[in-house]
């Protein structure tokens, strides 16, 4: 029996590259004029050879990429050790501040303080310590095995960042008690509304990042992960990154997933400490320009890939979360 055949009517037309020369109005006529042989091969042989072409193509385009960002690496390297000593420099002018300890001879057992306004009673010390303790097994046991998963998905990118992964329970206290204190939370749900108490970051090559996103936003959705915000960062000029925050259909635990590439992801880190000092309010208005003006710095030598800054929002700007 002969090899089956589709329809007449399936037949692509006479000069469709699908087409094979035994497809055509000659009948069993080798070729047409000018073609030294018959196509021999099947519609499906046809399609693999025709992929092995295109990935050689785009493996010719990956070396030039390759090429390419390994010279993006190079002058990237040169200005983070600029900025680097720049961050030196400003700790030489503005040596971190040495804190008095914290007063708690008048405090209950039990009980924790980080300075004078935050501090939490020793029951809802008790009750954040329980949070914790939970937020860590759904990590551990729900959680991260299928952040793996989804890793193993494609070996062009991968999670970086893992000793991160859980905030630091001194942080999450500050978070909660400052809830408590200016919006009159509960321990529960103060710590219910913490974004990040569990974090990830995937890192990219910058060929892929795009591609790389949206595919892992796919992936991370099929994986029972709901999409929370979703705040592209590669047009702005103290930070460049994608930052996302979810929540666990499973579970109801909120996570945090950022996309960065190698080089957004190390200015990340040579910014760190200039965040946390603005962030604490703490520095002057002088002081504040000084550290706005070094973020803008490193953040202007990170290279920006192709398509990142196409990926959209969510809620798209404009629009309200709600």
């Amino acid at each position: 029996m002969g090899a089956d055949r589709p329809d007449d009517g399936e037949l692509p037309p006479d000069e469709h590259p699908d087409r094979r020369n035994d497809q055509n109005g000659a009948g069993d006529q080798a070729a047409r004029a000018g073609n030294s042989r018959a196509e021999t091969r099947t519609r499906e042989e046809y399609y693999v050879g025709l992929r092995v072409k295109v990935s050689r193509e785009e493996s010719a385009a990956a070396r030039q990429v390759t090429a390419e960002e390994q010279a993006a690496s190079q002058k990237w390297q040169e200005q983070a050790a600029e900025s680097r000593w720049m961050w030196t420099e400003y700790k030489r002018r503005w040596p971190p501040e040495e804190r008095p300890p914290v007063d708690r001879s008048k405090d209950e057992p039990g009980s924790w303080r980080s300075d004078r306004v935050r501090y939490l009673a020793s029951a809802h010390n008790a009750e954040v310590e329980l949070q914790c303790n939970h937020i860590e097994d759904l990590e551990r046991e729900t959680i991260s095995p299928r952040l793996y998963e989804i890793e193993g998905c494609d070996p062009d990118r991968y999670l970086v960042g893992l000793e991160h992964r859980l905030k630091g329970r001194d942080r999450i206290k500050e978070k909660v008690s400052d809830s408590i204190r200016l919006k009159h939370h509960t321990p529960m749900e103060a710590i219910s509304l913490i974004p990040d108490a569990i974090r990830f970051t995937l890192q990219y090559d910058e060929a892929r990042y795009a591609q790389g996103v949206r595919a892992d936003i796919d992936r991370m959705k099929e994986q029972g992960f709901e999409l929370d915000i979703l705040k592209n960062s590669w047009s702005g000029d103290q930070y460049k990154g994608i930052n996302s925050q979810w929540t666990d259909l499973r579970t109801g635990q909120r996570l945090e997933l950022q996309f960065h590439t190698l080089i957004s992801f190390e200015a990340k880190q040579i910014t760190h400490e200039a965040y946390e000092r603005l962030r604490s309010k703490q520095a002057d208005a002088f002081e504040e320009l000084v550290l706005e003006a070094f973020q803008k710095k490193v953040t202007a030598d990170v290279p920006i890939p192709l398509g990142a800054k196409d990926i959209p929002d969510y809620p798209e700007r404009g629009r309200d979360a709600g």
